[in-house]
């Protein structure tokens, strides 16, 4: 019977001295919750678990695509699509899409979408997921943006341009799961790359998704994906994880896996959360239209944090950073965070 840990996560300033730093990060524990599919959860001291089985959750993360993990990052997204859920339409051109790139200043990586990956959305050619997002890519770069960029693609075709282009990241939704050729060409490129659970496509994601255990059979699928990716050349150093909330989930998945994301950090890489706006916020707050979820948004982020994620992926990124940088003053009770 296999056991899984779960970090009992704290981020208050009266640290005793047997706490254990999670991950090289703003968190400590000390006590873990010991789950498995088959006898009810227990809660033990962390000292009494064996050093190795400690050391995914303690061990500092490295730097991905130039960023440290010893802080919050927060990931803008710009979808250059016709369709997505909240912002459809609105970045098309590059001149617009620069635009709104250029005025995330707050945010740590940008995140170009040319593929909606909302419930129900159809499968794009490559081709057009490229005419799409790669002029944008080459445009920003060309106009100065400092932050790294990552693309959010399916693809092979599209993020060898994409990365040809200047991006530094491929965020995939499938999980290296569509395109076979997609994890071998990031490999090749050494490229860092982010794995996101979902259960089937976006087109069919959400009918009737099922699960045995929602939280262990999506860390089972990221822990198998993960130890894919690092056989095909891609280190555990380059890999970012992702629970795919809102991705073949109902409400009550979404909710199971952020009451224990810091199950998450067992995988020993820096994990992302993308609940920006998503439709279990606005079947919570009666929030009806994707854009009048901010608040929500930033409620789902900051809990995400506590649980010691590194990523929060989101639409709102002034909003966003204005919210962590009060929360870890709060925290620390310092301005300093």
């Amino acid at each position: 019977m296999r056991e899984y840990l779960r970090p009992l996560v704290q981020t208050d300033p009266a640290r005793p001295s047997r706490a254990m730093t999670l991950a090289g990060g703003w968190a400590w524990f000390t006590h873990v919750e010991i789950v498995s599919r088959d006898r009810p959860a227990v809660v033990v001291p962390a000292s009494e678990i064996d050093a190795a089985r400690l050391a995914p959750f303690v061990s500092p993360r490295p730097t991905v695509a130039g960023l440290t993990m010893d802080r919050p990052r927060i990931m803008g997204i710009l979808n250059v699509t016709p369709d997505s859920f909240s912002d459809g339409g609105k970045h098309l051109s590059a001149d617009s899409a620069t635009a709104a790139a250029m005025a995330m200043s707050a945010a740590d990586i940008i995140d170009i979408g040319g593929e909606s990956t909302r419930p129900g959305a159809a499968t794009v050619p490559a081709e057009d997921e490229i005419t799409r997002t790669v002029p944008v890519i080459a445009a920003l770069r060309a106009s100065g943006l400092i932050q790294p960029i990552s693309i959010d693609t399916r693809k092979a075709a599209v993020a060898d341009q994409a990365l040809a282009a200047g991006a530094a990241l491929v965020n995939d939704v499938s999980g290296f799961t569509f395109d076979p050729a997609l994890a071998p060409l990031c490999a090749a490129r050494g490229a860092p790359v982010c794995v996101i659970h979902a259960q089937g496509d976006p087109e069919t994601m959400q009918e009737n998704p099922h699960y045995e255990n929602v939280l262990l059979d999506v860390y089972d699928f990221l822990n198998t994906q993960i130890g894919t990716l690092d056989d095909l050349g891609i280190p555990r150093t380059r890999i970012v994880a992702d629970p795919g909330i809102g991705f073949g989930k109902t409400l009550e998945h979404n909710l199971a896996l952020l009451a224990r994301l810091s199950l998450f950090h067992g995988l020993g890489v820096p994990l992302l959360l993308g609940a920006s706006r998503k439709g279990f916020i606005g079947t919570l707050s009666g929030a009806s239209q994707p854009d009048q979820r901010m608040p929500g948004s930033l409620a789902v982020a900051l809990a995400a944090l506590k649980h010691g994620t590194q990523f929060v992926r989101v639409h709102d990124v002034s909003e966003t950073s204005q919210a962590i940088a009060l929360w870890r003053a709060s925290v620390a009770g310092s301005a300093d965070g």
